[in-house]
């Protein structure tokens, strides 16, 4: 059935009925038809070649749907036959047995026939087609009826919170470049626009925003400090897919979350340049990346990590090293963990990371003789993914714009925050390169609610000053 292995069995009974089994969730109880005979199906195993190809066709789940009651009655015949079968061979060799007289062996055939032929009478007068509707809950599956009557409409409800999204970026975007008031940073034609973004964790709200936040800022690359996944295996590889459709560079490095199969999915797509301890020059600019040393869904290497911290401080020195000895100055470099980010002080001006879930901009403790780095954590553009959902407020979506000149000198940057799932608020932040990173944020644009009239995604142009 579909993906999975299902066994078919019945037995005799008093009520009849038909029991589904799905371990280790439960099972579900559907009053079909009266007895004398019950009707047992266990999905036992999932094939995961089947699985796979289920997930990476387009059109795989609605083929699933479609062919479900096909492979039930294909399942239930076979069932039906052998169980014929089954009776009267047993019938004919237990009456052989027992009478030794053809006559009487004969009988006891007739006897077990009419006794079948009986079972699929009863069986077919007393068959609700209705009862599926009005299944018997048991084990954790008692909370399904719940969960069913939100996935009959979860598809199109987030559809539209999808594109409400969308338009409410171009909103919150005009507004900003409407009613600013005090131009202290104006953007530049030759202003490289570099847009960090940071732990999707399978959202695919984020590529809404960010797709719009590319559109809106005319912005130059975008650079993911990693877990754009949650378990970095190959049913999740298509989640990158939208990379592609960006239409700009894309710059990643690989996160706690991620594997190597996601890396080499990312790396697949035509605009993406994975950077592990390497270093490469892309719109204009010359970025240092190193993927996080750990893969913590595999639980067994992460108990063997006995000194996390010095694991990533000695992967933060490895792209140091590589960034003194490539001899060439590096504009960015990007780490996942912050924790990476302390050996490259004074050897970069800017790191990016993420991993926290929680934004946070700061300048390291200088060096002497060297020169200032500044640290810039992203909180989570896919809004934590579900853990996002775990708490009585959504984790909202979060996402920074980085504005820098000719030189590679960083100006200022936007803290753009969309407000998590289920709610309709995005604001933005301006904050100059010169203020001081652990002060008070400047004041927001005014939030834009989902009541406010769409603007046009391509009317804003990208030159907001500070409110």
């Amino acid at each position: 059935m579909g993906p999975f292995a299902a066994r078919f069995s019945v037995t005799p009974s008093l009520s009849g009925g038909t029991e589904v089994q799905i371990p280790p969730l439960g099972s579900l109880g559907l009053a079909s038809h009266d007895g004398p005979a019950h009707l047992k199906v266990r999905l036992d195993t999932l094939d995961q070649d089947r699985t796979f190809a289920l997930a990476n066709d387009t059109n795989g789940l609605a083929a699933a749907s479609q062919t479900a009651a096909t492979d039930v009655q294909n399942g239930v015949t076979r069932l039906l036959t052998r169980s014929i079968v089954a009776g009267l061979l047993g019938a004919l060799l237990l009456s052989a047995i027992v009478f030794r007289r053809w006559r009487r062996v004969l009988a006891g055939v007739g006897v077990a026939a009419a006794t079948l032929t009986a079972t699929g009478a009863i069986t077919a007068v007393t068959f609700k087609p209705g009862s599926i509707e009005e299944p018997t809950y048991h084990g954790l599956l008692a909370n399904a009826p719940a969960v069913v009557g939100d996935a009959r409409r979860i598809a199109d409800q987030f559809t539209k919170y999808r594109d409400q999204l969308q338009r409410m970026v171009g909103n919150i975007s005009k507004v900003y470049a409407t009613f600013s008031t005090l131009p202290v940073y104006q953007a530049s034609p030759d202003t490289i626009r570099v847009l960090h973004v940071s732990d999707l964790h399978l959202n695919p709200a984020a590529w809404t925003v960010i797709a719009a936040v590319v559109k809106q800022y005319q912005v130059n690359v975008v650079v993911d400090t990693g877990d754009i996944n949650d378990w970095g295996s190959q049913v999740e590889a298509s989640f990158v897919a939208a990379i592609g459709a960006l239409g700009v560079p894309y710059v990643y490095v690989r996160g706690n979350h991620d594997s190597s199969i996601t890396a080499a999915a990312v790396a697949a797509q035509p605009n993406a340049v994975v950077l592990d301890n390497q270093i490469a020059t892309v719109a204009g600019l010359t970025f240092a990346g190193i993927g996080d040393p750990r893969f913590t869904p595999d639980k067994e290497a992460s108990a063997e990590i006995d000194d996390v911290p010095g694991l990533l401080d000695a992967s933060g020195s490895q792209l140091a090293a590589t960034v003194d000895a490539a001899g060439t100055p590096v504009d960015i470099a990007l780490v996942h963990d912050p924790a990476s980010a302390g050996p490259l002080n004074g050897a970069v001006p800017l790191v990016l990371a993420g991993h926290r879930h929680t934004r946070k901009v700061s300048i390291l403790a200088p060096v002497s003789g060297r020169s200032e780095t500044r640290l810039m954590v992203s909180g989570s553009t896919g809004g934590a993914g579900l853990r996002g959902l775990e708490g009585d407020t959504p984790t909202p979506l979060e996402m920074t714009l980085i504005y820098l000149d000719p030189s590679h000198t960083l100006q200022a940057y936007d803290e753009i925050t969309v407000g998590g799932s289920g709610t309709a608020e995005v604001t933005i932040r301006r904050r100059l390169a010169a203020d001081d990173p652990d002060s008070e944020p400047a004041t927001p644009a005014s939030p834009q609610s989902h009541s406010a009239s769409p603007a046009p995604l391509n009317s804003f142009n990208p030159s907001p000053s500070r409110r």
